[in-house]
Parts: C-alpha cells; sequence; structure tokens
C-alpha cells in the first residue's frame, strides 16, 4: 500500500528531494528491485488487445513473464544491472492490512458479478489481479536462466532493497512504495519499471535530502509516515497529511502527540487513536527490520542460458522464438559489457544547506500558484 499522501508531502516541502530522469541516467548503476511489486504491475499492465492477461495455449497466464522478460532486457540495454527481491513471509503485524485487503476482494467479486459493461467487468477483474506464489517461483525460474541475480527477503522485500543500497550493493532501491524511504534507503526510484510507452520519468528521491528538506530525524520521519498511515497499523482518524507533518514537527514523536491529544489541549474532538494501537511495534519494523546483512550478499550476473531460456519461453510458454533468441543476443551483450565507471563518481556530492533546501521549496510552491492562476485564466477565456 504504500504511505498516503507522502509523495505529495515532498513535492511540497522539499521538490529539490525528487529528481525525474530518462532510463538513460542511470546508465553503470547496480540496482535492486521489488519483485513483488513489479510483477503485480505486470499482471495489471501487460495484456492483450480485449483487456485480458495474456495467456499461453494451456490458457497458464504468462504477463508476468512477457513483463520481467522484456522490463529488464529495457534495463539491460541501458547499462542497467537489476537484482530482484522477493517477499518473504510477512510481519505479523501486517496482518490487519491483509485481513482489509481481502474484505476489499470480496467486494469487488461481488461487483464484478454485478458488472454489465465490458469495461466495468474488466476494472473489475485488474482490483482483483494478486500475484501468487506460482508467480513468484516462475519469475524465480525465469531470472535464474536470464543470469540476473535475485534474493528471498526474510520479510519485506522493500527493507531489503533497502539494505543492499545501504550497504553498497547496489546504487538504490527500486518500488513504487514510498515506505521504501522509511528504511533509509540512499535513493529510491519510482517508475523504473514502467513501459516505455508510457513516456513516463524515474523518479529518484534522495532520502537524506528529504530528512534535511523536512528537518526530521529519521524516527521522526517513521512516525510521521504512521501517522499518514501505512501497512502496519491504523493512523490517528481525521488527521490528514498536513496536519501530521505539523503534529510532528511540533511534538517530535507519537508519544508526544497522544499526550497532546489524551490531555485535552488540542480541542479536537474529531481525532481519535485508535485503540491498543500497536505503532511503537509498527516503528521498529521500519528502524530494524528483519534483513539478510548486505555484506554477506555477493551479487553475480551470468551469461543467460541460452538452450534452457528458449525451452521455457517457447517449448513452455508459447513466446516468440524469434523474439526470444533476439532478447538473448541482448541479455549477451548488456551482461558481457559490466558496469562502467561514471564520471560523477569522481566527484564528491556537497549537501544541499537548509537555506538552499527552503528556497527551493519556495520556488516550487510560487510555481505552482502560479500555474493554478493561468488555469484559471485559461477557462476564463474560454
Amino acid at each position: 500500500m504504500g504511505i498516503k499522501g507522502l509523495n505529495a508531502i515532498i513535492s511540497e516541502h522539499v521538490p529539490s528531494a525528487i529528481r525525474k530522469s530518462d532510463i538513460k541516467s542511470f546508465f553503470g548503476r547496480k540496482v535492486a528491485i521489488d519483485a513483488s511489486m513489479s510483477l503485480y504491475q505486470f499482471l495489471i499492465a501487460v495484456r492483450q488487445q480485449d483487456g485480458g492477461q495474456l495467456t499461453n495455449e494451456a490458457g497458464e497466464t504468462t504477463s508476468h513473464l512477457m513483463g520481467m522478460f522484456y522490463r529488464t532486457l529495457r534495463m539491460i540495454d541501458n547499462g542497467i544491472k537489476p537484482c530482484y527481491v522477493f517477499d518473504g513471509k510477512p510481519p505479523d503485524l501486517k496482518s490487519h492490512e491483509l485481513t482489509k485487503r481481502s474484505s476489499r476482494r470480496v467486494e469487488t467479486e461481488k461487483k464484478l458479478a454485478e458488472a454489465t459493461t465490458e469495461l466495468e467487468k474488466m476494472k473489475q477483474e485488474r482490483r482483483l489481479v494478486k500475484v501468487s506464489k506460482e508467480h513468484n517461483e516462475e519469475a524465480q525460474k525465469l531470472l535464474g536462466l536470464m543470469g540476473i541475480p535475485y534474493i528471498i527477503a526474510p520479510t519485506e522485500a522493500e527493507a531489503q532493497c533497502a539494505e543492499l543500497a545501504k550497504k553498497g550493493k547496489v546504487y538504490a532501491a527500486a518500488s513504487e512504495d514510498m515506505d521504501t524511504l522509511c528504511y533509509r534507503t540512499p535513493f529510491l526510484l519510482r517508475h523504473l519499471t514502467f513501459s516505455e510507452t508510457k513516456k513516463e520519468p524515474i523518479h529518484e528521491i534522495d532520502t537524506e535530502l528529504v530528512l534535511r528538506g523536512l528537518d526530521l530525524t529519521i524516527e521522526q520521519f517513521v512516525d510521521l509516515c504512521i501517522m499518514l498511515g501505512c501497512d502496519y497499523c491504523e493512523s490517528i482518524r481525521g488527521v490528514g497529511p498536513v496536519t501530521a507533518l505539523k503534529l510532528i514537527k511540533t511534538h517530535g514523536s507519537i508519544e508526544k502527540i497522544v499526550e497532546f491529544i489524551e490531555s485535552g489541549e488540542s480541542n479536537n474532538t474529531k481525532w481519535k487513536i485508535p485503540e491498543d494501537w500497536p505503532y511503537k511495534q509498527a516503528r521498529m519494523l521500519f528502524l530494524d527490520p528483519e534483513v539478510i546483512d548486505g555484506n554477506e550478499i555477493n551479487l553475480k550476473w551470468s551469461p543467460p542460458k541460452e538452450k534452457e531460456l528458449i525451452e521455457y519461453l517457447c517449448d513452455d510458454k508459447k513466446f516468440s522464438e524469434e523474439r526470444v533468441k533476439s532478447g538473448i543476443s541482448r541479455l549477451k551483450k548488456g551482461l558481457k559489457s559490466g558496469i562502467q565507471g561514471r564520471l560523477d563518481g569522481f566527484f564528491q556530492v556537497v549537501p544541499k544547506t537548509k537555506e538552499q533546501l527552503a528556497a527551493a521549496a519556495k520556488r516550487a510552491q510560487e510555481n505552482k500558484k502560479l500555474n493554478k492562476n493561468k488555469n484559471k485564466v485559461t477557462k476564463g477565456r474560454r
């Protein structure tokens, strides 16, 4: 699910922490990718012309494999060396979120049964997409044959991606989930595995710039994210993103905020603290997650197993042999070239001061107001 409203807060208060770039900008980088999130994207986005999922003659879904094969090739073509991280067992605290998802699934199935148009049916079917154990296993088999390393995390894939980045095994963690920032990955890449046809730039978020720009410690940032709404517990009812940030900056921790609300000083009867709120346990899952020590992991990219890859994709899954062979050639070329040095590796980046970050935030807000006024003028002329 990620963190509700966090991207908007960063965009408004620390716009310089988000850099939008073309995929070519990451040439020479190693990246740890949240595999479960990517597979979910592929199952939704990689479709036939009629909107249905891709399948082979036996009726087996192949959208996830098509997405994994060709999106990985795109990264390799652009000089990126990806490794994928799969979710392990979810933390016990996540059970409440999984229960909510199950309830929503039942409701969606009901809406699908009642749908009368093909468009509505397609919409509800996409909401029912779920990454299964079989999808994960098939993707892992494909990556092994392609020569791309993968890891099965003890629990959350995002936490393991962040660990690899923190230990210097990769440059960044790649996921659509903003909660990856809570694990203090140096950089978070969003939209990396999107289709090229979307023309969506990759968003690179600098975690340390976010912390400095918001003037929060990592502990306070995690508390903010819990207040905004995360997968591990409920948030304070009635408190939106703007108020959550204000409360954290004023009081410094959830404990102090709870004291403030319970004392009656807030004069706000709409704010409701959840009963038996496990925010402390949620905080520790972010600050001290269960991961494999990055120093113990050796990432290795190997030449693709050409014969086995053709058998798996072409014979078993009925992919086009011509296209698969072309993909194998691209893989061989990309993986053989290795990681070349980047010019920015020879220069030390000078951290931005609080004043510079504040000035950038002010400029962004002024531009936002200017664009709003322009839109009003345009509408008035119509």
